[in-house]
């Protein structure tokens, strides 16, 4: 593996801001990702399916690079923050899933930018609550928190845009979305 750097920084326009719009689980178990030569998703498992939670709010996604100099390793912590609202009979069993289970995540940024986290090792939910509040003010639905450790940064998905993070890629997936009543 070559270790060089192969390019410079520029300074960027003030033009991008935070947040997600949306995440999309996907079953682990679902086949492998085709990668172009600057590690872009390019092509989606076949007949994949993914599950959309549209966000809005308190919503994050967080990388940190881990690296030893003593052990000579590094791995990257992907570290996705959910705030969903409401509390139903449903999504407490699709949260008890997302606990058991280890799903890849594709998470899209209100940049249009979307990244396929936990791409070799699956995320697991490493954190999370059911809750009520308690003042009239306070949330009534669910935190969630997942964590993907993996060799890489995660993946840019190709040709993402804020209305279909999907757009760019080859066997885009079947997007399941949600009927909150």
């Amino acid at each position: 593996m070559a270790c060089n750097i192969s390019l410079g920084y520029n300074e960027p326009c003030k033009d991008s801001i935070a947040g997600l719009t949306a995440v999309y689980f996907m079953n682990f178990n679902s086949g492998s990702f085709t990668l172009n030569a600057t590690d872009v998703v390019t092509s989606f498992p076949s007949a994949s399916t993914v599950y959309k939670y549209e966000l809005k709010g308190t919503n994050g996604y967080t990388e940190t690079v881990n690296t030893s100099r003593d052990n000579g390793t590094t791995f990257f912590s992907q570290v996705v923050s959910l705030q969903t609202k409401k509390l139903t009979a449903e999504q407490t069993k699709e949260l008890k899933l997302l606990a058991y289970g280890r799903p890849r995540i594709i998470v899209a940024d209100r940049n249009g930018n979307a990244f396929l986290v936990g791409k070799n090792e699956g995320a697991d939910m490493t954190g999370g609550t059911i809750t009520t509040g308690v003042a009239y003010g306070d949330l009534s639905g669910y935190t969630m928190q997942f964590t993907g450790n993996e060799s890489l940064p995660a993946n840019f998905i190709s040709g993402s845009t804020l209305t279909n993070p999907f757009a760019g890629v080859g066997n885009a997936p079947t997007v399941v979305t949600g009927s909150n009543s």
